[in-house]
């Protein structure tokens, strides 16, 4: 349906997230020493990918039309990647025709890909014949650089493959690809905000103030970052215009807008509405947003966030990092899955999402903390830890964080504002919580004090410490500095 603002209104039916469980890596040639095998990289056999390759081909071939996007992953010209992909929905076309990069007319004349997607949603498997859990099915060929999607009409699916592909990539080519968004600011100071679906990197990182270059995938080389997408796509629900403008007014002419309900008299957008799923989500190209960096590259960081929706209300709203706890977070990944992001998951759940973003990554969780490590030591952000979840208490019974109270200790960190101010060592773990921030109730920094019952937050914060240290003896490979980085029980 096309809205009155010109952007185009679709549902993907059944399927309204991603399907981790129907992802599956081929596990044949030298990529099969180098992927981390488990339930995330889940092999799958040449035969059966073939068979299943093939069958969307075929599927593709017979349909009335289908659509051809030829596209680059990357910014930076000395690692990009040539994708091209074929789907049988022009609205899947478009939507990833913004989320890649806009080869010029010269280089579409000579593009020749070097990963290809078919997305065939019509396609369905068959679970006892082709070893897939389910009729969807999402498959990658990390060998011969193919990737198949069949069975969902998710479009975030297409998007996502990609990314899986550049953090199998990047790593050989020095380059640490990143689930994170990043801006920079007047002075030419960049920022970077890690996290998962839902925890605010599309909403902080679109700064009035500041100057956006990606809003989801990054990679950080030798030279500084570069953004690996053409476009955003943004998490719609509760959408505010009074909160958010910069992601209001880019939802236009282009923009492809997913599960949003839309009233059938008028064709506006309810986004307050979960009616089909709580994970609506628009699409549109970065020049959507006034101000954004057009090259999709910048300099190193100065400053980090790591971005974290607790649901058990215990981490305080903004604490810093020195550089072994950094890499402790990064490498623990905590957050909560929120509704709808992937099938399956209607309330936020607490979970560990190694280096923010371990859906994604085929290689083992030390390769990526490795070059995080090496680039902290060598350029010496600083990183803070932010949640953006509760407070007051877990979900259900604490309160969200205020999104104006989260911008302003950004802010503040950014402008360096917290460097001087007072801080206290979190006794439990360990960071340092500043006691002053311009713009934020002092009671709203010691999430203590926000639960009022003194009891019962230790003993949560207890229990979430607990759960960070059981977490991390699960990952191989950790040096013993690292461990003992955390919080203690």
């Amino acid at each position: 349906m096309l809205l009155p603002s010109g952007a185009l209104a679709v549902w993907t039916g059944a399927y309204t997230g991603r399907s981790p469980k129907d992802r599956f890596l081929v596990q044949s040639g030298k990529s099969a020493q180098d992927v981390a095998w488990g339930t995330i990289n889940q092999p799958i056999s040449v035969e059966a990918f073939d068979r299943l390759y093939q069958r969307a081909a075929s599927h593709l071939a017979s349909g009335q039309a289908c659509f051809v996007v030829d596209g680059f992953a990357g910014a930076d010209k000395r690692y990009r990647l040539p994708v091209r992909v074929v789907t049988e929905y022009a609205w899947h076309a478009l939507f990833i025709a913004q989320l890649l990069r806009k080869p010029s007319p010269e280089e579409l004349l000579s593009f020749e890909p070097a990963f290809q997607l078919l997305a065939a949603p019509g396609c369905l498997a068959e679970p006892a014949v082709d070893g897939t859990h389910s009729e969807a099915f999402v498959l990658i060929d990390l060998e011969r650089m193919r990737g198949v999607i069949g069975g969902t009409r998710y479009a975030g699916e297409m998007k996502k493959m990609v990314f899986s592909v550049m953090n199998y990539l990047l790593p050989q080519l020095g380059v640490l690809p990143m689930h994170c968004s990043a801006n920079v600011g007047t002075r030419g100071d960049v920022a970077l905000y890690f996290g998962l679906s839902g925890t605010g990197k599309t909403t902080l990182s679109a700064d009035p103030n500041r100057r956006l270059i990606g809003d989801d995938e990054h990679g950080w080389s030798d030279q500084g970052i570069f953004n690996i997408e053409g476009g955003c796509y943004a998490k719609t629900i509760g959408l505010d215009r009074e909160k958010e403008p910069q992601i209001w007014e880019a939802i236009r002419f282009g923009a492809v807008v997913e599960n949003v309900d839309v009233d059938p008299k008028t064709r506006e957008l309810d986004y307050a509405s979960a009616r089909y799923t709580e994970n609506t989500r628009a699409a549109y190209p970065l020049e959507h947003i006034p101000g954004a960096v057009p090259g999709g590259m910048a300099g190193h960081p100065q400053t980090i966030f790591f971005l974290t929706a607790d649901a058990s209300g215990v981490l305080p709203p903004i604490a810093e990092l020195d550089q072994v706890q950094a890499m402790y977070h990064f490498l623990t990944g905590y957050t909560s899955k929120l509704a709808g992001t992937e099938r399956g998951v209607t309330t936020p759940e607490p979970t560990f999402s190694t280096c923010f973003g371990a859906p994604f990554l085929p290689r083992p969780p030390a390769v990526y903390a490795r070059l995080l490590g090496e680039r902290l030591k060598r350029h010496g952000a600083r990183v803070y830890l932010v949640n953006t979840g509760w407070t007051g208490g877990p979900i259900g019974q604490g309160a969200r964080i205020d999104l104006a109270f989260t911008r302003a200790m950004v802010r503040a960190a950014l402008d360096g504002e917290l460097a001087g101010v007072p801080s206290r060592v979190d006794p439990i773990f360990g960071f340092r919580v500043p006691e002053r921030c311009p713009g934020v109730p002092g009671e709203v920094l010691d999430p203590a004090t926000a639960w009022g019952d003194r009891d019962a937050y230790e003993q949560a914060a207890r229990a979430l410490a607990r759960a960070f240290r059981e977490n991390l003896e699960k990952l191989p490979g950790v040096d013993a500095e690292i461990r003992d980085a955390g919080p203690s029980v």
